[in-house]
Order: structure tokens, then sequence, then C-alpha cells
């Protein structure tokens, strides 16, 4: 009974870890991408000021941000042919992990008091 016990609590460590996203995977992703390239390399200095600083954003944000970009959605003003092109390879858990990583890192957004 232990064991099995020992085994759930192993076993749902590991799901709620995938859930939210890895920030470790989120980081070899951003690398493999490049996606500093353009939004510099500590994510709040972006090579063109249209361009957002992902560094600190909510997670939820860059998860529905990036998704939408990787449907190609214009109707909710995600239309931009790099980023698509960029997101189409990721799955759902690339994009969570992503996610994780960069609302991981210190922003530059907030108002600090």
């Amino acid at each position: 009974m232990k064991k099995l016990i020992i085994a759930l609590f192993c076993a749902s460590a590991s799901f709620a870890a995938t859930a939210g996203g890895n920030v470790d995977a989120g980081k070899a992703l951003a690398e493999k991408y490049s996606c500093a390239a353009c939004h510099g390399k500590d994510y709040n200095s972006p090579i063109d000021p249209s361009y957002p600083k992902l560094a600190g954003q909510h997670k939820d944000y860059l998860q529905h941000a990036l998704t939408a970009y990787k449907r190609g959605d214009a109707a909710n003003g995600r239309s931009n042919a790099i980023m698509t092109g960029q997101v189409k390879p990721l799955t759902n858990q690339d994009i969570k992990d992503l996610a994780a990583y960069l609302n991981s890192l210190p922003g530059t957004l907030a108002v600090h008091r």
C-alpha cells in the first residue's frame, strides 16, 4: 500500500509539472527557435519597438497569443507571418513550456512598489 501511495504521488507531481509548463524545456525551445533574435537577449529589449517584451508576461497571455499565432487568427489580432511560421511546429505542451519559461524571467513591464 505504501508503494502505491508513493507511486501515485510521483505520478501526480509529474503530471502537474507537465500541465503547467516546464521552465527548462521552455528555455531549450526559446534557444532552439532563436526567440531572442527579435525579442532581445533578456526578452526585455526587442529589436523593434512594435515587438512585445516577453519576460515576466503572464503565462495565460503568452499561451493565448502563441496559440492564436499558430492558428493564424487574424480576427484576434494575431496575424503575423513571422510568428505564424515560428510557432507552427510547436505542440500545445511546447507552448505551455515556452510560456512558463518566459513568465519565470524578470520583466520590466510591471511597476514595482
